[in-house]
């Protein structure tokens, strides 16, 4: 691969919306609310990176993946994969992309089939995409994969319930290679996981983008995880990239008050060093019902009048840096990891 192939994005995702409908229950009440669970995201995924996406629970990172999956819908926006707008087609027409791209769960526990053996489980793909393919190549195939993640070829005649919660992780991670994808989805892929098995499981992601040359979503709410793993981080507020930049530099530089608290957030090992936590108010407020302007306004410690009516726009404040916040004159406090 070039450097000049290298550069460009594999995906290409601008303004994305998601927006579910909540209708009116089964006696008819309610009110047909709208979700706005992703509200015009635009982001590049260049060919061989990890772009981190981070942020509270209920802030759309899931519905991102998904939706660039085209396991969702979208709602409005294109979703460009390696020159072709996925948004439009149609499920036969998205078949063949299927297998280039593929995604590894959140939950290691109830994404395998408890009645498949690890062989069946790993293969199932080969035998969807690749119906030609006999049953000794689907063998060697899941033999090799197996091998890849740190398992080993005797496994496969296992179930899922015979292993721990990390070693089912890897047959997640092996299943999703099994056709050889370019694109990768990582939906909290290690959140249900110990800490130690956490790392275990980073290194082995990042060893396989190595061999094998994967673009990867990395979807994650620990900023310490993504910082170990992304090239670039995203931060989802409520539907939204509110700020994206290269790892060093998001962790050195933060320019949206939202990364400085979630970095304020951060764990320290050491009982010795004290530090002002910043506590956002109340709670993530409803997609059914957005704040005007910025929607990180009610809980921004630095808020203006102007931050209910302006709707800041996502832009460059430095080299691949960029920020959605009418507020330049504010230095924020760095990671602690920085």
């Amino acid at each position: 691969m070039s450097a000049e192939t290298a550069a460009q994005p594999l995906v290409r995702v601008d303004g994305l919306s998601k927006w579910f409908d909540l209708g009116k229950n089964l006696f008819g009440f309610g009110h047909g609310d709208i979700v706005r669970a992703v509200d015009g995201v635009s982001l590049d995924i260049l060919r061989g990176e990890i772009l981190g996406l981070v942020g509270e629970s209920g802030s759309g990172k899931s519905t991102v993946g998904k939706t660039i999956l085209r396991l969702n819908q979208p709602t409005a926006g294109s979703i460009v994969f390696d020159g072709t707008d996925l948004a439009p087609l149609a499920r036969r027409q998205l078949r063949p992309f299927r297998r280039r791209m593929q995604l590894i769960f959140q939950d290691p526990f109830s994404s395998l089939n408890p009645r498949m053996t690890v062989g069946r489980i790993v293969s199932t793909p080969m035998m969807i995409h690749a119906p030609d393919s006999s049953s000794d190549e689907r063998r060697q195939r899941v033999d090799e994969l197996l091998r890849l993640v740190g398992l080993s070829p005797r496994h496969a005649e296992r179930y899922p319930h015979e292993f721990s919660g990390g070693q089912r992780q890897r047959i997640g991670i092996a299943r999703a290679l099994v056709m050889d994808p370019e694109f990768l989805v990582a939906d909290e892929p290690v959140s249900a996981l110990d800490v130690s098995i956490q790392a275990q499981v980073v290194n082995l992601l990042l060893e396989v983008r190595r061999k094998l040359g994967l673009t990867m979503l990395f979807i994650s709410h620990d900023l310490a995880v993504v910082g170990c793993i992304a090239d670039r981080i995203a931060v989802m507020y409520l539907g939204k990239i509110v700020e994206l930049a290269p790892t060093r530099s998001l962790f050195l530089s933060p320019r949206h008050p939202y990364t400085e608290a979630l970095f304020s957030a951060e764990p320290i090992p050491d009982p010795a060093i004290r530090r002002d936590r910043i506590l956002l108010k109340g709670e993530i407020p409803s997609p059914v019902n957005p704040p005007s302007g910025c929607v990180f306004r009610t809980r921004c410690p630095y808020a203006l009048p102007d931050c209910a009516r302006i709707v800041p726009e996502l832009e460059v404040v430095g080299p691949g840096h960029a920020k959605a916040c009418i507020r330049d004159d504010l230095e924020l406090r760095p990671s602690q990891h920085a």
